[in-house]
């Protein structure tokens, strides 16, 4: 098994964060540089999508995990391999503290995690600043509405 993750603190409530992981996967909402999601079904255990990594040809997930307000993950599978990206949210005394994660797991784990894992999450601090900074955005413009 490889795994990695990134982590961060945003001064949003989990609500809002929630939101802005919710509708990423959900395909409603999209940032420059980021994956693009397309949901087939209900933002539901068992429900697939299509993600499309910026530049790159499209590939077919799962919803995994999925506890409102707290965690979210989806499953993506290669051969001998399974690759895991999950969000997890919990109350921080600054706000929400969010761990961003890739997990590969399979039996072709341990030959082939060492070099795809890091490429594959090389992004992953800018990835998670952008899609916080999208959800403090939207924080924002919400409360300039009201």
């Amino acid at each position: 098994m490889w795994n990695t993750q990134e982590t961060a603190v945003t001064p949003l409530p989990r609500d809002r964060v929630w939101e802005a992981v919710r509708d990423l996967h959900a395909g409603e909402l999209t940032y420059e540089g980021g994956d693009n999601f397309e949901l087939h079904g209900p933002f539901a255990v068992g429900t697939e999508l299509t993600v499309t990594p910026a530049g790159q040809d499209p590939i077919r997930s799962r919803i995994d995990v999925l506890e409102e307000g707290r965690t979210y993950a989806d499953v993506t599978e290669f051969g001998d391999v399974r690759l895991t990206f999950r969000y997890d949210l919990a109350d921080d005394a600054a706000g929400t503290r969010v761990r961003y994660s890739l997990t590969i797991d399979g039996p072709a784990a341990d030959a082939v995690g060492p070099e795809l894992g890091p490429q594959i999450s090389a992004d992953f601090p800018e990835s998670l600043a952008a899609l916080l900074a999208e959800a403090e955005r939207r924080a924002e413009q919400s409360r300039l509405d009201a």
